[in-house]
C-alpha cells in the first residue's frame, strides 16, 4: 500500500514539474524576450520551439523514472527535428545463418508485443546474402532476402515503439526546394536505421502531397495516395475522391495525417486485395522492378523490393507484386516508385541490387529512426 502510495505522488510530482516547466517556458517566450510579436508570428513561433521542448522534457522524464516507478518508458521524436538520433552501431549485426538469431526475437519479445513476424529463423537465404538486424528498446528493425519465383525480394521488416519514428525527409529540408540526392545519401543524413525511397515527389506533379500535417499538392484524377496519420497507420484515398486543396485538407486534419506518399496503386487494404485497373504511371501490366510499403500490424511495417539479383533473372508485373505481399500477411500495401528509384537502406548501406547498379537522384525518403536520444 506504502508503495503504491509512493508511486502515485512520483506520478502527481512528475506531472506538476513538466507543468511548471511548460508554463514558464510560454511565459518566457510570450513576455521575457522583450520582442514585440503579432499574434500569428507568435503562435507560428512557439509551435516548434514548444513541440521541441516538450518531446526533450519527455524523453528525460522517461529516462529519469526508471527504476522509481514501474511504467514503461515512452520515448518520441518531433516532427520539426530533420534528423533523428544516431542508433547505437552496437546494435547492428549480420549473420549468414538466421537459425543463430533466437535470442534476438526473444529480446525483441516486449517491443513486438505479441504481434507475428514474417522473419523466421528457418528463412532460407540465397547464396552470399546475410542478414542485417538493429535492435534497442524503441525499435527492432531485420533486412534479408528471398528468392521467389525467380525474383529476388529484399525485405526490411520493422517494428517500433512510437509512431514519430515513422518518418519522412525531403532532400533539401523542405517541400519543393529542388535539390535532389541519393537516397543512401538522404538516408546517413537523417540518422536512419531503415530507409526507403519514396514517391520521387519532384519527378511528377500528381497525387496529393501532404508535409508535416499541410497539403502543398492536389491533383489527383490519376493517382492513389498513401498517408501515415499520428498514430503510424497506413490510410488511402483513391483517383478523383479528393479533387482541391480545400477538401485534402479537411482530410488530412480529420485524420490528423503527418505526410503522405503519391505513387500507387494501393495494392491490399485490410487483408485483402484491391481491384487494379489502368493506371497511370508504373507499367503496371508491364515486367519491371518493384518496391512498397506495407503495414502488418500496428507500428509495425515490411518494406519490399523485387528485381533481378544473382541468379534471379526475372522482372514482375504489379499484379504478380501484389499476389507475393498477400501471401507476407500483409495487412495494408501501396506501389512505391519502382525502377532506378527503388532503394532499400538499412545502416547506410543498400541492401538491394538497384537498376543499372547505380542509385539515380531522387527528391524523398521515408525511414525509420531510433527515439533513443543520441548516447543511449
Amino acid at each position: 500500500m506504502i508503495k503504491k502510495l509512493q508511486r502515485i505522488l512520483y506520478a502527481l510530482l512528475a506531472a506538476a514539474v513538466g507543468i511548471l516547466f511548460a508554463g514558464l517556458l510560454l511565459v518566457y517566450l510570450l513576455f521575457g524576450t522583450g520582442i514585440q510579436m503579432s499574434q500569428v508570428q507568435k503562435e507560428s513561433t512557439l509551435i516548434p520551439v514548444v513541440d521541441r521542448f516538450h518531446t526533450e522534457l519527455t524523453n528525460r522524464f522517461s529516462a529519469s523514472l526508471e527504476g522509481i516507478l514501474d511504467i514503461k518508458k515512452i520515448y518520441w521524436l518531433s516532427d520539426d527535428d530533420l534528423i533523428a538520433p544516431e542508433p547505437n552501431q552496437a546494435n547492428f549485426g549480420t549473420t549468414t545463418d538466421p537459425s543463430t538469431l533466437g535470442w534476438l526475437l526473444e529480446e525483441a519479445r516486449e517491443l513486438l508485443d505479441g504481434q507475428k513476424i514474417l522473419f523466421s529463423t528457418d528463412v532460407v537465404l540465397p547464396p552470399d546474402t546475410e542478414v542485417t538486424y538493429y535492435l534497442d528498446e524503441t525499435i527492432f528493425a531485420v533486412t534479408w532476402k528471398q528468392a521467389i519465383n525467380d525474383t529476388m525480394y529484399t525485405m526490411s521488416e520493422v517494428k517500433i515503439a512510437h509512431p514519430s519514428q515513422f518518418r519522412r525527409f525531403l532532400s533539401g529540408g523542405s517541400f519543393g526546394s529542388g535539390i535532389q540526392l541519393k537516397a543512401s545519401e538522404m538516408a546517413g543524413s537523417v540518422n536512419a536505421v531503415v530507409a526507403s525511397s519514396g514517391d520521387f515527389y519532384a519527378h511528377r506533379r500528381m497525387g496529393i502531397s501532404v508535409y508535416n500535417g499541410l497539403v502543398h499538392r492536389v491533383k489527383s484524377e490519376y493517382l492513389d495516395t498513401c498517408y501515415i496519420d499520428e498514430n503510424g497507420d497506413m490510410l488511402f484515398s483513391y483517383r478523383k475522391e479528393l479533387k482541391t486543396v480545400e477538401e485534402a485538407q479537411q482530410f488530412v486534419d480529420a485524420n490528423s495525417i503527418r505526410f503522405s506518399l503519391a505513387f500507387g496503386p494501393a495494392l491490399i487494404l485490410d487483408g485483402q486485395k484491391l481491384k487494379l485497373s489502368e493506371y497511370a504511371i508504373g507499367d503496371i501490366p508491364e515486367p519491371h522492378c518493384r518496391a512498397a510499403l506495407c503495414q502488418m500490424d500496428q507500428l509495425h511495417y515490411l518494406l519490399v523490393t523485387a528485381g533481378i539479383e544473382n541468379d534471379c533473372g526475372k522482372m514482375i508485373n504489379i499484379y504478380t507484386f501484389q499476389d507475393v505481399l498477400m501471401s507476407f500477411g500483409c495487412d495494408k500495401a501501396y506501389n512505391l516508385d519502382g525502377g532506378q528509384t527503388a532503394v532499400l537502406i538499412m545502416n547506410d548501406t543498400v541492401m538491394n541490387r538497384v537498376s543499372y547498379n547505380e542509385e539515380r537522384d531522387v527528391s524523398d525518403i521515408i525511414y525509420f529512426a531510433t527515439a533513443l536520444p543520441n548516447g543511449k
